[in-house]
């Protein structure tokens, strides 16, 4: 029998409404959910390939211990069993520091997540790494600076904006707004309205803009800087809304006057001209700005996102419809963590802070693996994630990861972490799982899916959650659970909860393993740890979520929480769970004086010194890396480490290194020729893709590859090309800005790994 299944995406955060054909247990078809709210319809191909995901070979189906360099069977039991005691003998003689938790990175489900924080948390560590902190720590630690919390993510109101900028941002290829290709056409085809590009290429974004500025690869921040000294000149700020919703401005006003306009967008390679109207229609008109990697990865990373803060608070942008807003969430994005607060912990040996809402920076962990100090990692535990083909300097991670006590991993297949592993744990995939996610782009209504099984899982796969939980058990981490509490679970919920908490009111000391006590509760009753997590969530939720559900229509009440949740269970489609408020979107900011801080101390002396003599001098390339390499080319045909099997993009240039007709022609290169790519990390080989997209000079080699499948390696993993020092000062790496050289091989010098 056939059965069409509502379900979503889990191949990038946008999770677009899909509908899956199963039949015997096996998907078979997809297709886009028209029902979906979210998404009405709309998915790329990278969804309508996500068999592709749900069926790679070398599937994993027990756990795995790896015995003389190979891996050999074993039992649940033995495997954590072993775990455990290896995880209390590493913190016993070296500490809590020693340990890390690898995870909370995945673009379909972020229960996995709850469970893993919960375990680290309870064996004392503070250690998770994310790929979060790979990408934004910048980024986010500024927003808890500016705006008190580093989870209040300011983000674009596209439905209402009349002029959106995307700033690095190749949303045409990298979506990260709901339907987004409709909707960027939809601005760039609307006379009222305006699309500007700002990016060193003529990207598929930059090709339908209304506006393009092809500024210089690595000269974001000065261009920033020089257009908010051109405004503040021309007296253009929002004196108004600087009065009302901002801190320290005529503090770091000084650092923008005197300064030499027209040179510094001489040295960015851009118009004087076509600067001064953009900053003219930045102060006559609702505008949003839409970074991503592209400013965040680049060169002068969390300056770039401190002054395009400084840059829309003077125009007024933030808390307006049409400008950036604080976005209503289910639940935040992680937790603040403010360095400034001793009991915050830094990285021992590279001092780093959790600046990515809880997170510390993927970069530094080689040098926290093989210091000497004693504290140093010994022992990680990997979930939902693969940092050997994510991460950056792929020879680092794999000597260091080769050089702990322990590494489990979780994971559906052997990737190419788990091939280091000491320990193997088989997951469920994503569409055997209750999971969801919490990623907050739909404002300013509050969107929220749990999808559901849709196959059955092999007999041994657990949930992720699943398995910390039943290494907490091992490690005594769960408390004995009441008889009558065990026996609720069988009643009504709201009788389960009331017992429950009537057990946790005499003994709040267990409040912090509520996951796990849920999940051996509810969770065994509904066999999904995720799925119990979910129910505690909406009973407990914050308030803020509780007044956006009141206001899309669910009724207050002591039982308002699982009535929330019944409806998500009732609608596999997703629904509205809340709406936000939109009058007093700045309430959100959590700063001490209650506005937007514009003086982040930290960043005066770079603030100040940056100019276009320094930058002139500072983008000098080495003779030997003439090139800036764009390690991570948004493309359809990648996808992270998702999608294994390349037959998914069978008849397609996949993985390319892209360059310039200019620079093809100098070095004798025609499409399809062999070219090698060197940086200070490593070199690598791989096809020529000759394009006018690509500014002269530069280089694009897409994310996603480099993955061992049936044996084979298929196109350039671009992180053996990155180095894990090559990042900013709270510890982001600098993909977008990577030395490199080319040199031209013959074909049948090429390693056959190295093609697509």
């Amino acid at each position: 029998m056939e059965t069409w299944h509502k379900t979503g995406c889990v191949l990038c955060a946008q999770n677009c409404g899909l509908e899956i054909l199963v039949k015997d247990n096996t998907m078979i078809k997809v297709r886009p959910d028209k029902e979906n709210p979210r998404s009405e319809g709309y998915a790329c191909r990278k969804g309508l390939n996500v068999i592709y995901h749900q069926y790679p070979k070398g599937r994993l189906t027990e756990p795995l211990k790896k015995v003389n360099n190979t891996f050999v069977p074993i039992s649940w039991d033995q495997a954590l069993d072993e775990i455990a005691e290896k995880l209390k003998a590493t913190i016993d003689e070296h500490g809590p520091r020693s340990l890390a938790y690898l995870g909370s990175s995945a673009q379909g489900g972020h229960f996995e997540a709850a469970f893993g924080v919960s375990l680290l948390r309870s064996l004392g560590s503070q250690y998770m790494y994310s790929s979060g902190g790979q990408e934004f720590s910048g980024s986010w630690w500024l927003q808890g600076r500016m705006f008190g919390k580093q989870y209040n993510i300011t983000g674009p109101d596209d439905h209402e904006t009349e002029m959106l900028v995307a700033w690095g941002w190749n949303g045409m290829q990298s979506h990260q707004i709901p339907q987004a290709r409709k909707i960027l056409k939809k601005i760039s085809q609307d006379p009222e309205r305006l699309l500007v590009a700002i990016d060193p290429r003529r990207s598929e974004t930059a090709a339908i803009a209304n506006i393009h500025l092809a500024i210089r690869p690595g000269t974001d921040a000065l261009l920033m800087k020089a257009m908010i000294a051109l405004i503040l000149a021309q007296g253009w700020e929002d004196t108004a809304y600087i009065e009302a919703h901002v801190e320290g401005f005529e503090t770091i006003r000084p650092w923008f006057e005197n300064m030499d306009v027209r040179s510094a967008i001489e040295v960015c390679e851009l118009s004087y001209e076509t600067v001064h109207e953009l900053c003219r229609l930045m102060t006559t008109r609702r505008w949003s700005v839409h970074p991503d990697l592209g400013i965040y990865m680049g060169r002068h990373s969390t300056l770039n996102s401190y002054f395009m803060n400084i840059l829309g608070a003077i125009c007024g942008i933030f808390g307006k419809r049409g400008g950036n807003i604080i976005p209503g969430m289910v639940m935040p994005m992680g937790f603040h963590a403010d360095e400034r607060n001793p009991k915050t912990w830094r990285t021992v040996t590279t001092n780093m802070p959790p600046a990515a809402a809880g997170s510390f920076p993927p970069s530094v962990l080689p040098e926290e693996i093989l210091s000497d100090h004693p504290e140093r990692l010994r022992a990680i535990i990997v979930s939902a994630c693969n940092p050997l083909r994510a991460w950056p300097d792929t020879q680092a991670l794999e000597k260091a990861f080769s050089s702990l006590d322990l590494l489990v991993v979780h994971d559906i297949v052997m990737s190419e972490t788990a091939r280091l592993a000491d320990y193997v744990l088989p997951c469920r995939t994503f569409y055997e799982s209750w999971d969801g996610t919490f990623f907050p782009m739909t404002y300013p209504n509050v969107y929220f899916q749990m999808r559901r099984p849709v196959v059955q899982p092999p007999e041994q796969c657990l949930e992720s959650s699943q398995i910390f939980t039943r290494l907490a058990l091992k490690l005594g981490l769960v408390p004995e659970i009441p008889a009558g509490v065990l026996e609720a679970v069988a009643q009504d919920r709201m009788t389960f909860g009331a017992k429950l908490m009537e057990w946790i009111g005499t003994h709040p000391e267990h409040l912090p393993k509520m996951t796990f006590i849920l999940a051996e509760t509810l969770g065994k009753h509904w066999n999904s740890a995720a799925l119990a997590a979910l129910w505690g969530m909406m009973m407990t939720a914050p308030k803020a979520f509780r007044k956006n559900a009141a206001r899309i229509g669910f009724e207050t009440g002591f039982d308002m929480g699982d009535r929330i949740f019944q409806a998500i269970l009732d609608s596999p489609q997703g629904l509205w769970v809340g709406t936000a408020d939109v009058a007093n979107n700045l309430d959100a900011v959590r700063t001490p004086s209650g506005k937007i801080e514009l003086l982040v101390p930290e960043m005066e002396d770079l603030a100040k010194r940056i100019d276009a003599q320094s930058e002139t001098e500072g983008l000098c390339m080495p003779d030997n890396f003439p090139f800036v390499l764009n390690a991570g080319r948004h493309m359809d045909t990648n996808i992270n480490t998702l999608m294994r099997n390349p037959e998914w993009n069978k008849g397609k240039r996949a993985c390319t290194v892209a360059i310039n007709p200019t620079d093809a022609q100098k070095l004798s290169l025609d499409n399809g020729d062999s070219v090698r790519v060197t940086t200070e990390a490593g070199s690598a080989v791989g096809e020529i893709e000759v394009s006018d997209q690509v500014r002269i000079g530069s280089v694009l080699i897409p994310h996603g590859f480099g993955l061992i499948y049936d044996g084979n390696v298929y196109g350039i993993n671009v992180n053996h090309l990155t180095k894990n020092t090559h990042r900013d000062f709270i510890g982001t790496p600098i993909h977008r800005f990577v030395p490199c050289g080319l040199e031209k091989v013959m074909k049948k010098n090429m390693p056959p790994a190295a093609s697509f």
